[in-house]
């Protein structure tokens, strides 16, 4: 389960606005890579946080009213289609998605001075606006990033779902996007659809 140790030992260095970053649909085949900053005081205590994947859908839904609904975490998610990801490339969209994320976050929380992100990429961008400190595995040990796991993960599931509806008989409702056998197998049977990252090997 994730603790507040990382936060809490910025914290003892002087920072005083910390933000996690963590991002979900990375490795899909269909939809944007969505992005969440999230400041979450240390004084907010909402017990559960931990990566997202392995909280049950129940679980995390859970979670992210209770995030939203705090008055005190201010959070900001953004997604980056997937006309940008076949453009500048995943993990360029990722980077880009974190620093637009920071930005908005930043209108809420104008005194933010560290991001910790998950996994070991700083995009550089952000890192000329803020002090950033990756982590990895970040999602599982840090709170600030667990709830941006959280948070950017059930957005987007709820995203693909209405994409569902849009683009009936690929199963976004099911696997969002990633590459099941079912979903390479609509693929094949129907072709790509508009969300689908043309790039991305199954799908090109």
């Amino acid at each position: 389960m994730c603790t507040r140790d990382e936060e809490q030992k910025w914290t003892a260095q002087g920072f005083q606005y910390i933000c996690g970053g963590d991002e979900a649909g990375a490795g899909c085949l269909a939809g944007p890579v969505t992005v969440c900053a999230c400041y979450l005081p240390l004084h907010v205590d909402i017990p559960g946080i931990n990566d997202s994947k392995k909280l049950t859908p129940k679980r995390r839904e859970a979670l992210y009213d209770l995030l939203t609904q705090h008055p005190d975490v201010k959070y900001a998610v953004v997604h980056v289609g997937p006309d940008v990801i076949d453009r500048i490339n995943i993990l360029q969209a990722r980077l880009e998605g974190f620093y637009q994320a920071f930005l908005q976050l930043r209108e809420q929380v104008p005194g933010l001075d560290l991001v910790l992100l998950d996994g070991n990429q700083v995009p550089p961008k952000l890192a000329h606006e803020v002090t950033v400190h990756t982590v990895v595995g970040g999602d599982a040990l840090c709170v600030c990033i667990g709830a941006a796991s959280i948070l950017a993960k059930v957005t987007r599931d709820r995203l693909m779902v209405e994409y569902d509806r849009q683009y009936p008989g690929y199963g976004f409702a099911q696997h969002k996007g990633y590459p099941s056998p079912a979903h390479v197998q609509s693929l094949r049977t129907l072709g790509p659809t508009p969300i689908h990252r043309k790039t991305f090997k199954g799908v090109k």
